[in-house]
């Protein structure tokens, strides 16, 4: 599994809203600049998130984007499930049940559900608001003396 430039930046540009929440619609600009990612780009990755109930936008003066809900109420898997289509290590479990024909007799598939249970229970337990907290937390404890 190879996380995209687009889940990655979805993230990103999720984060920068989460973290700027109290600033009201943050516009587009603002984010791409501070995140040093291309204003087009981002707005290739907005209609996604706008299908998704992720973001309210405003548009004319003072219009931009913020989160719908509470930065603890986005994981990180949602948010790459929504941009990536899938997180499974393999295609045989994109669906369920799964479809693949040899599904029956196929030796490693407990090794590739085992390997996608462990990523989805981690990327599903990691939310925005933990990122930022993290965050905080390693920059409060960045001291030179």
């Amino acid at each position: 599994m190879k996380i995209s430039t687009k889940g990655r930046y979805a993230l990103r540009f999720l984060l920068d809203l989460a973290e700027h929440k109290s600033d009201g619609f943050i516009a587009l600009r603002d984010v791409a600049e501070r995140q040093k990612i291309s204003k087009k780009y981002l707005e290739q990755i907005i209609p996604i998130l706008n299908r998704s109930d992720v973001l309210n936008a405003n548009r004319g003066y003072q219009g931009g984007y913020r989160l719908a809900k509470e930065p603890d109420k986005y994981t990180v898997g949602d948010i790459l499930r929504l941009t990536e289509g899938s997180i499974a290590p393999v295609s045989c479990l994109d669906y369920e049940p799964i479809q693949c024909e040899r599904c029956d007799d196929c030796i490693t598939l407990p090794v590739w559900k085992g390997l996608n249970k462990v990523i989805c229970d981690y990327l599903d337990n990691i939310t925005l608001q933990d990122i930022l907290d993290n965050s905080a937390e390693m920059i409060a404890n960045d001291y030179v003396i």
